[in-house]
């Protein structure tokens, strides 16, 4: 079910808010996508991967006749070095390949080459791998410990960075509290697991010396220019192009050394080569996301009003620094964001990464908020039972109300619903008629909860908020070019790269109601570097707010020009006249021209407009917006079996603002993809290392994502609150789903394990966490 609520009228867009089908959909559903595994190679890859979480590489055994390249064949290859400026950032390089160190389970020590897949990986299981172990450091708190050993030189203390914020007035304030409320909260380290896995394909073209590298990315430009520099190459020589991309949710958005690696093997064999990643390498050598640990506490007055916050935030960032994002892109995110949606303006917190001998860490769906979410939404749960109030009274007591609103750590809120969409939330899921539901089931030895997570997402940040953390490398602008061509068609090349979120359908119909022609008239060319303009790719739920808006300064570029050229055709004044179903038509007459004759009198007629209007119908647009704060509300109901610790979702509720929906459907579907992820992120989902370093959860019989079985029917309700800081009012999506059901679902959890006296403040909150709480549990009076 889902329900729309707008929070202002409409402007009279006839495409725009509709649910109109995906233009990308009917070639993915014929089989007829085109994906990076599917072309063929003269050469194929296979990787040779450390089966040791630290040590001394001290030799490497190979059969005689194979080839097999080591860090020692491509001393001329930079290391991957992402780069902050602020925070005490120590920059470590990553070797492509591992020179004298391994420093995590799966890190790439030799690359084999053959003819086939499957010869490689033969000759891989022949290559012998001497290493001399030394102690590994797993967890983040062991590795900053006093006397740890050093994972690399450049970091002491295993310290990559840190990053600290006090508010003025801070300890006054915290001194004068009522009470204070604590949670020490754990997220454990999830990967992405995309459908498809990582993949590249690198080709070398005899005549010009370029190579044409295919990969699964979600920025092929800045792949283009980091595997440029990393190899010491022009740009101009390497074309990177993201054909279908089957799932990407940030794990694609890092620069990984295999493609460094395929791109420089097809300059050196002038030949094309290839890789396809399977199922075990994506799960231990493909980055990772979320382990972090949050110790946050609460001053709140005698009112159960929140006056301040304080939050030490130890993010394992694993083996090296993620590109171009670096490691700070967890600990970071989490400092800046941790108030969310509540009115707190005293905050202090300290956030460091911590460097592991485990997989790197990478942006992952929602990135560090999930996390902050869960711990904050805990200590709303805490504080309420503290103050023995109402969970949903103590957020309404607390959220944020007026806006714009600046928060403790200098973020512009614009204008949001966080209570509005809580009430609706609240309303629509009864909690009267749940709570005497809980009372009787709770009466018959059964264990129902409830649990809420009121949240807000950034979404939609240019360059000014990068740039706040410092980076080497600030993306954040992009920029549309929109052409008609002589025929009436429309084609927009654009620099974000989508990977399933359905973008081709929804800037089509921004464009469609500018310039006055339907959607399928309209194609939108994305993922090519020789084709698209330069631009930062798909992530942060931005390409709608930042594609889209560049899409409609470009529009409205060729709309003005279509009124011009119309004018002069129909001897009219611009003003009078309106362009829809292909046609621009004189108000009030029946005079009319179409968009396609105007077209070719644009191109083949310019001589009739007298030097007034420029030949062609070509219009570019550039956007680098603030950014804007989507939000909404979860509630989840659980059913618990304390004999099993198995918890199952009766019913998933959400109440979402995103600001002015494009294309319903679509945001439905984003909403919908995201609590599936959430959901898995809340109870099942772990990467495990043993205290060696080895991972125990190298199969998807031991890594488990949700199922249809798990999931359960999501009902869906939207507020549109228009975004003054989004030029299509829009706000970002893609995140919000994955953001609230680690915080929804747990406090649930929490609610139904009332009666025993115990609370779980671990996500995954798996079977087994659960039942270890309640062996020692005491069953309450």
């Amino acid at each position: 079910m889902t329900a729309h609520t707008k929070g202002s009228g409409g402007d009279g867009m006839k495409w725009v808010g509709r649910s109109i089908r995906r233009l990308e959909d009917p070639a993915l559903v014929r089989g007829k996508g085109r994906f990076t595994a599917d072309l063929p190679a003269a050469h194929w890859v296979r990787f040779v991967r450390s089966p040791n979480a630290a040590g001394t590489i001290k030799g490497i055994t190979a059969p005689d006749d194979a080839m097999v390249i080591t860090a020692a064949d491509i001393k001329g290859v930079k290391k991957i070095t992402p780069m902050l400026h602020k925070f005490s950032y120590r920059p470590v390089g990553q070797p492509i390949l591992a020179d004298g160190e391994v420093r995590f389970v799966g890190e790439a020590i030799a690359a084999v080459v053959a003819a086939s897949e499957e010869e490689a990986e033969d000759i891989a299981d022949l290559v012998e791998i001497e290493i001399e172990d030394a102690l590994p450091l797993v967890d983040s708190r062991a590795a900053v410990a006093d006397g740890a050993r050093q994972i690399h030189a450049e970091a002491p203390g295993n310290v990559i960075l840190k990053g600290e914020v006090k508010t003025p007035g801070f300890d006054e304030v915290w001194a004068g509290a009522a009470k204070i409320v604590k949670i020490d909260a754990r997220s454990n380290r999830q990967n992405a697991t995309p459908m498809e896995a990582r993949a590249a394909h690198a080709a070398y073209d005899s005549i010009t010396g370029r190579i044409t590298l295919h990969c699964t990315t979600q920025m092929p430009h800045l792949m283009r220019t980091a595997i440029a520099d990393c190899l010491g190459m022009p740009e101009s020589d390497l074309r990177v192009v993201a054909p279908d991309v089957g799932g990407g949710f940030g794990q694609k958005m890092s620069l990984c050394a295999e493609y460094v690696l395929v791109t420089w093997l097809a300059r050196h064999l002038k030949s094309s080569v290839g890789w396809t990643e399977d199922r075990r390498e994506n799960l231990i050598a493909s980055f990772h996301s979320r382990d972090q640990y949050i110790a946050l506490e609460g001053a709140f007055d005698k009112d159960a009003k929140l006056l301040a916050l304080r939050a030490d935030v130890l993010s394992n960032v694993g083996a090296y620094s993620c590109f171009p994002t670096t490691s700070g892109v967890e600990p970071l995110m989490a400092m800046a964001e941790m108030p969310g949606p509540y009115d707190v303006q005293q905050y202090q917190c300290v956030a460091r990464g911590a460097l592991t001998n485990t997989c790197t860490m990478a942006a992952y769906r929602g990135v560090s908020r999930p996390v902050i979410t869960f711990t904050l939404e805990r200590l709303m749960d805490k504080a309420a039972k503290a103050f023995a109030i109402d969970c949903i009274d103590i957020r309404r007591r607390n959220l944020i109300t007026t806006f714009p609103y600046k928060s403790a750590t200098g973020l512009e809120y614009d204008e949001a619903s966080y209570r509005q969409t809580m009430e609706m939330a609240v309303e629509a899921i009864n909690v009267p008629a749940f709570r005497a539901r809980q009372q009787l089931a709770r009466e018959k030895g059964e264990y129902l909860g409830i649990g809420f997570a009121t949240f807000s997402e950034r979404t939609g940040y240019g360059s000014p908020a990068f740039a706040a953390r410092g980076m080497a490398i600030t993306p954040g602008w992009e920029t549309v070019h929109v052409t008609v061509d002589p025929s009436g068609f429309v084609e927009a090349r654009i620099g974000s790269s989508p990977h399933g979120q359905g973008l081709r359908t929804t800037l089509a119909q921004i464009i469609a109601d500018e310039i006055g022609v339907p959607p399928g008239m309209i194609k939108v060319v994305h993922g090519d570097t020789d084709t698209a303009p330069y631009g930062w790719g798909t992530f942060a739920s931005r390409s709608l707010v930042i594609s889209g808006g560049a899409t409609l300064i470009a529009s409205r570029k060729i709309r003005a020009k279509l009124l011009k050229i119309a004018g002069h055709m129909l001897e009219a004044a611009e003003t009078d006249i309106v362009l829809a179903d292909g046609k621009a038509k004189v108000a009030g007459t029946d005079r009319e021209v179409s968009i396609a004759a105007m077209a070719r009198e644009a191109y083949t007629q310019t001589h009739r407009f007298k030097g007034e209007i420029e030949p062609g119908l070509s219009e570019s647009g550039t956007y680098d917006p603030p950014g804007t704060f989507s939000n909404a509300c979860h509630v989840a109901i659980v059913r618990l079996d304390p004999e099993t610790g198995h918890v199952r979702i009766e019913r998933y509720l959400v109440a979402e603002d995103a600001g002015r929906i494009i294309n319903p459907m679509i945001a439905d579907g984003q909403v919908h993809g995201g609590v599936v992820q959430g959901i898995g992120n809340a109870l099942l989902e772990e990467i495990v290392y043993d205290d060696s370093g080895a991972i125990l959860t190298a199969n998807l019989a031991d890594y488990m994502p949700p199922t249809a079985h798990e999931v359960p029917p999501i009902e869906l309700h939207h507020m549109e609150t228009p975004s003054t800081q989004s030029i299509t009012k829009a706000k970002g999506l893609g995140e919000g789903g994955t953001i609230g059901p680690p915080a929804a679902i747990v406090n649930a959890i929490n609610d139904a394990l009332t009666p025993f006296n115990v609370e779980i403040d671990t996500i995954p909150a798996t079977p087994q966490r659960i039942r270890a709480l309640l062996r020692n549990a005491e069953r309450a009076p």
